[in-house]
């Protein structure tokens, strides 16, 4: 569990030193607006009782969701439930407790219930309380999404926004992708344990998310703002996320309620939350779907039905830690079997260059790890 840590000290001095190291490079005031007291989702928020002796844990209130009659705020199980630990009732907070100096934020939700990490998705949901929130679910720097879920697609343009770096954008880049995902019981303590998921979308981007944007809504970057997924997990240059069908079904059996998404969509609205940093931001380009050519659906068939005969013995390999079907980048719509590669664990999978026809391309990047 990697979530943004805030080290408890006495001199603030020290406080802002350590703050600076803990955050990566140049996103310090990536998603300052979205660290601050802010009625809207997509911004700094968590369990109060996700912390440890030396340290406080956030994430990110990722939206808005309902049951048709109560409204519920939509995040990670890992940022939510604390990992499978909260009970029924436990205080969620806006911002987290990292924003506040490990003091105890405005309550603006209770802990309701998650879908069980292992149950291939990481989520969970918190029933609102009156007045503390954006009843109309505006994401900040985006607007209200869409009640209408868009499949991950890959080329699809989408966006994000989050605790740390706040409104980004990016381009899926593998679909059907089954990866493996580091995460730690406690607040940056306890022992650390792996999950596995299939079926997850990953965006391919060292500016995409980082440490605290556990989550975020993953929208259509155009005027609609379709829900995408819901982001949890990462490395240095990728961002993972549920497909949010599958978050809603899941919170829905467990929870035993149907979810949907209430938003109109439209275009986002300008921020008059106080310090915002908007300026007349123009995040989304009506029209602008996606940011590289779809790959044709009998090319993305076919290197799927090829990936189910070897994903097992693929993820088996050394240092793999997932495998999906994406573009080759060697033609145009080609696609390929995009393998993810753990460049720090001194090992290398020994994979050919293709299998039955489709290319095999090695993805390297750091520890997938929950953010």
């Amino acid at each position: 569990m990697y979530r943004l840590k805030f080290l408890l000290v006495c001199a603030l001095v020290a406080t802002l030193l350590l703050f600076s190291s803990l955050l990566p490079a140049g996103l310090a005031d990536g998603g300052a607006n979205h660290q601050v007291r802010n009625q809207h989702f997509g911004v700094s928020g968590g369990n109060v009782n996700d912390h440890s002796s030396a340290f406080c844990c956030s994430g990110t209130l990722g939206s808005l969701i309902t049951d048709g009659s109560t409204k519920y705020v939509l995040s990670n199980n890992h940022v939510l439930a604390r990992s499978d630990q909260a009970v029924a009732g436990e205080d969620i907070s806006q911002p987290g407790l990292i924003d506040n100096g490990c003091r105890v934020p405005p309550i603006v939700a209770d802990f309701t219930g998650a879908a069980a990490l292992g149950s291939n998705v990481d989520a969970a949901v918190a029933q609102l309380r009156t007045g503390q929130m954006d009843s109309t679910g505006f994401i900040e720097d985006i607007g209200v999404p869409s009640g209408t879920i868009q499949n991950a697609s890959v080329g699809l343009a989408v966006a994000k926004s989050g605790r740390t770096t706040g409104f980004t954008t990016g381009t899926v880049s593998s679909i059907n992708t089954s990866v493996s995902v580091q995460y730690q019981k406690g607040c940056n303590s306890g022992k650390k344990f792996t999950v596995s998921y299939t079926n997850q979308v990953v965006i391919n981007s060292s500016t995409f998310s980082a440490g605290g944007d556990s989550g975020s809504l993953i929208v259509t970057n155009n005027a609609s703002h379709n829900p995408v997924a819901l982001l949890y997990a990462g490395s240095s240059t990728s961002t993972i996320g549920n497909p949010i069908g599958e978050v809603l079904t899941k919170l829905g059996a467990a929870l035993g309620r149907t979810f949907s998404f209430g938003g109109g969509g439209g275009p986002a609205a300008p921020t008059t939350q106080s310090g915002s940093q908007g300026g007349g931001k123009q995040p989304f380009i009506p029209g602008l779907d996606r940011l590289m050519p779809q790959l044709p659906q009998q090319a993305i068939d076919r290197a799927s039905a090829v990936l189910e005969v070897h994903r097992a013995n693929i993820m088996f390999q050394p240092a793999v830690m997932g495998v999906g079907v994406g573009e080759s980048g060697r033609a145009d719509g080609e696609a390929a079997i995009i393998v993810y590669v753990n460049r720090d664990s001194g090992s290398r999978p020994i994979l050919p260059d293709s299998i039955e026809g489709i290319p095999v391309v090695l993805f390297l990047t750091d520890q997938f790890v929950a953010r």
